[in-house]
């Protein structure tokens, strides 16, 4: 079968997701609640057969990514082409810092231009897709007939939506990207198709306070 089946999860959540500061490529740890859904996200995988676990390099990711490999014993291989969008001089600061400061770099950015690159060495939204599109062609085509999976970020993740439903970098978000949900799309030569998303079943639990007391 010319086809690999990809599970994507994005990370567990940081203090900085609570705080909507901006993290990029700045390597923000799990707080105590994401590294509960780490672990959650691993059960509920721990019955899939996996090929390989492919993870950013960066903590967040990591951390998540490590938990789904204990639970089904599949080694994680760490690939810095999953990172989150470089953000440049704008990390570590909230959206609200970046309208005060500069309001029409924060104008291109609400709008979704794909061509604005936030100052100080950061991606821009055309940028982010080819980077991911690359990375998903080059691991995918490794394990065709496979399952593997792919922790990253919610950029990723929002990039993976939009090329599996064919929609533009431009086009309104309508789906979540929850830290820590299950999405699944299926891989071929001809591209990304989706499969399922945003499954968050397993974080529906009362258990999270045995996990973090």
């Amino acid at each position: 079968m010319h086809a690999t089946r990809i599970i994507a999860i994005r990370h567990g959540e940081t203090s900085w997701n609570v705080d909507a500061r901006i993290q990029g490529h700045l390597d923000i740890p799990l707080n105590d609640i994401g590294l509960w859904q780490a672990q959650r996200a691993g059960a509920a995988l721990a019955g899939e057969s996996l090929d390989a676990i492919y993870s950013s390099d960066l903590q967040r990711a990591l951390v998540t990514a490590q938990a789904i490999s204990h639970s089904t014993q599949c080694p994680v291989r760490p690939d810095t082409g999953l990172r989150e969008r470089c953000f440049g001089s704008f990390e570590g600061r909230t959206f609200q810092d970046i309208e005060a400061e500069n309001p029409e770099q924060a104008l291109r950015w609400r709008k979704r231009d794909p061509d604005f690159v936030p100052e100080g060495g950061g991606e821009s939204l055309n940028m982010l897709r080819g980077r991911i599109q690359h990375t998903v062609d080059r691991l995918a085509a490794q394990h065709l007939g496979g399952q593997i999976a792919l922790v990253a970020h919610g950029g990723v993740m929002d990039i993976l939506y939009r090329l599996a439903t064919r929609q533009g970098l431009q086009a309104p978000r309508t789906w979540e990207l929850g830290n820590a949900a299950i999405n699944r799309l299926l891989w071929t030569p001809e591209g990304l198709t989706l499969v399922g998303w945003g499954d968050t079943s397993h974080l529906q639990n009362s258990a999270r306070d045995e996990f973090v007391s």
